[in-house]
């Protein structure tokens, strides 16, 4: 039996980014974009350019996604101004995108008290916009913001404002439960009521989290017709967060009538990924996973000892509701060695570095990157210094240079702070003595480290550094630093390392080191 398509479609860039702490910079927004990418959705939302200097930037420069349509968020044009003459609308229209949903007001009471309009001038507003989105060449997309408050309060008047939407060429109808508080049963009910009333319209479902039930809401409007869900990584989102993706897509690939009904643009492989995209955006935001969220978490397959693990060990389904590594996490049994070895093993075939399941190695390295990540280590977002610990246990990584001793100091003078670093070491036999300048400590090792590399340098003309994140991952006087660098080349690859220590300086240095001898490496420099 053929399976229907659903289509997912990721606001964590634009609607995630509405998260009290979270601040995307641009290259945040790109790195999750290409994850995104990869993890097989597909539309991506990437912000509202114009609205701030961020997204702007971001569409200035799109990512080079190969699969995600790149899509602009908006609002309906405003009273008074046609869509060709409103600058707001003019800034989404010419962005560099594939797809512009934007977002109108679905109910009466929300036109009158916050556009204080005509009612039947915001339809008009919201036919003209997706027809000026056409006009365009790009996909128009249309959120009913307030719909379900608005069609229990007034259901013509919601019907109506979509029916134009859709009348007017959108290609997607987006259902929003705007304030988070729609029951599963009421948003299944209402969903199928709209489906009979407006049958040849595309609905997509856009759920926030208020009552904890964005998932279930997600899952009760598919089942009444929706056909595109609308959700963040992690459940990122205004007040309590968005429909969780992370739970969202195993639900519908792993979990029945979903998984033999529908069919989505994620592969078992894509799957098996989802696990370190989501703590990839986790080390992004700089903050620790949240432990037992479904699927991803690092407890969701947690046994603790007693009966539990005991019996899991001789029958994994009696306490696991799918394979850990169906969703790329792994089994957590302190007394077993067997935890966590398909996921490297995973990580080191995406590295390039095949190894057979039995090889003896592949053993060894889960035990040096359980010992690491015990001291503080994270490899999801660091798949640069994971490489090297890998082809480091493998012998094959060749020593470049060997520092002696660096150090660095703080000058403030005249109002102007400057920080001079000092790295000692042993090139090709050649000792160096490289002094460097920066605006901060990071900085001036930096320009030291890179000052002079001998035969090394050419190959690291175009190497620099593009983002730098410290975390503290305890507290007191000796408190353990966890920092993440990316770096960038020439030829237009990123890779991240990472670095771990009580000293922050210490731990800045060693993901600067790895960065410089990835590069090196991935550029096949020789000894």
């Amino acid at each position: 039996m053929s399976r229907e398509r659903l289509t997912l479609f990721d606001t964590t860039l634009r609607d995630g980014a509405q998260t009290m702490g979270v601040d995307f910079s641009v290259e945040d927004k790109r790195q999750i974009a290409l994850a995104l990418d990869t993890l097989g959705l597909d539309y991506i939302e990437g912000g509202w350019p114009g609205a701030n200097p961020t997204d702007t930037a971001f569409f200035a420069e799109r990512p080079p996604l190969t699969r995600a349509r790149f899509t602009a968020f908006g609002m309906t044009k405003r009273s008074g101004r046609s869509a060709a003459n409103d600058p707001v609308l003019a800034a989404v229209l010419n962005a560099a995108a594939d797809a512009i949903c934007l977002v109108g007001k679905a109910h009466g009471y929300q036109v009158d008290v916050a556009l204080e309009i005509p009612r039947s001038e915001n339809i008009d507003n919201i036919a003209r916009s997706i027809e000026a989105v056409k006009q365009k060449g790009r996909e128009p997309l249309f959120d009913a913001e307030h719909f379900f408050d608005g069609y229990k309060a007034d259901a013509d008047y919601a019907l109506a404002c979509i029916r134009a939407a859709h009348e007017a060429g959108a290609t997607w109808i987006v259902l929003c439960d705007t304030n988070g508080g729609v029951m599963p049963e009421e948003a299944e009910r209402i969903v199928a009521a709209v489906k009979d009333r407006l049958p040849q319209a595309k609905l997509g479902m856009h759920a926030h989290d208020d009552t904890g039930q964005a998932v279930a809401v997600s899952l009760a409007a598919v089942r009444a017709g929706a056909r595109q869900i609308q959700g963040t990584l992690n459940g990122l989102g205004e007040r309590c967060g968005n429909a969780n993706l992370c739970t969202l897509i195993p639900n519908l690939m792993l979990k029945q009538p979903y998984a033999s009904q529908f069919e989505i643009g994620v592969s078992e492989s894509q799957l098996g990924r989802i696990t370190h995209v989501s703590r990839l955006l986790d080390e992004i935001l700089n903050r620790a996973p949240a432990r037992h969220a479904p699927y991803v978490g690092p407890s969701a397959f947690a046994h603790k000892g007693g009966l539990h693990s005991s019996a899991v060990l001789k029958d994994p389904a009696t306490y696991e509701h799918v394979k850990p590594e169906s969703v790329g996490n792994a089994r957590v049994i302190p007394v077993s060695d067997q935890s966590g070895r398909s996921n490297v093993q995973a990580r080191l075939g995406e590295a390039g570095i095949p190894l057979d399941s039995r090889d003896d190695r592949v053993g060894r390295l889960l035990e040096t990157i359980k010992s690491r990540e015990y001291q503080g280590y994270a490899y999801d977002g660091a798949e640069a210094s994971f490489e090297l610990l890998a082809r480091r246990a493998l012998g094959q990584v060749p020593t470049y240079f060997e520092v002696e001793s660096y150090k660095v100091s703080v000058e403030r003078s005249g109002g102007e702070t400057v920080s001079e670093g000092v790295v000692k070491l042993t090139v090709a036999g050649d000792r160096l003595t490289n002094v460097g300048r920066g605006n901060g400590p990071v900085n001036a090792l930096d320009a030291a480290l890179r000052a002079d590399l001998g035969k090394y340098s050419a190959l690291l003309a175009d190497l620099r550094l593009v983002d730098y994140k410290v975390r503290i991952l305890t507290t007191g006087t000796e408190a353990v630093t966890r920092v993440m660098v990316e770096s960038a080349d020439g030829q237009g690859r990123r890779w991240s390392t990472v670095g771990v220590s009580e000293n922050i300086v210490d731990a800045s240095f060693e993901a600067l080191t790895d960065s410089i001898v990835y590069k090196l490496y991935r550029d096949g420099a020789g000894v």
